[in-house]
């Protein structure tokens, strides 16, 4: 689970005390799940969260196995 709190602290850069505004946690929710989410507001955000959490812990698991083979290779 640490993890995923280190991949979705990066990527709700300037948006952590209210990720879902984040421009691009809006658009991985988007391709990801399919929802329409600019007008996402952080019950929604925090509903949709919690209701996939494996899937996103998945994806959180494999964009970290993937961040760290593209650090060891360069």
């Amino acid at each position: 689970m640490l993890t995923a709190w280190k991949s979705m602290w990066r990527m709700s850069r300037g948006y952590r005390l209210r990720p879902w505004r984040s421009p691009y946690l809006r658009w991985r929710l988007e391709t990801y799940f399919g929802v329409h989410a600019e007008k996402l507001t952080r019950q929604e955000f925090c509903r949709l969260i919690w209701r996939e959490r494996k899937r996103i812990k998945e994806f959180f698991d494999w964009a970290e196995e993937t961040r760290a083979a593209v650090g060891k290779t360069f």
